[in-house]
């Protein structure tokens, strides 16, 4: 068997009062898990526990985001989530700031190559 990349997919998320990282990092992806729905492991005839998924979500201050509450997010599969410095501190008059978050979601299968026996 080989891990065989499938698809990948996009989102952002923002923290809009409260400088929370995480927040933004499951906003970012929910926005990414919204854009589709997966039936990838279904069409190999594979249950979606079979989906390994990486998530990298990018943020100013990647120490302050609990990977296992964004990881919770996610309805099935494999899950992995690797906080990356990225995304955008924004300054907002009178202080403070907004907290946007990117996200990047690839999903996998275990599948044989072709012509396996």
């Amino acid at each position: 068997m080989a891990k065989k990349r499938m698809l990948m997919e996009l989102g952002m998320g923002s923290s809009l009062r409260n400088q929370d990282y995480t927040r933004a990092a499951c906003r970012a992806l929910e926005d990414a898990l919204w854009h589709n729905s997966l039936s990838i492991a279904d069409a190999f005839g594979l249950d979606n526990s079979a989906m390994i998924i990486e998530v990298d979500v990018a943020v100013q201050r990647p120490e302050q985001v609990d990977s296992d509450k964004v990881a919770a997010i996610l309805p099935y599969g494999q899950a992995s989530v690797r906080a990356v410095h990225g995304g955008l501190d924004v300054p907002k008059p009178g202080g403070g700031f907004t907290v946007i978050a990117n996200a990047a979601v690839v999903v996998y299968l275990d599948l044989e190559p072709a012509g396996a026996i």
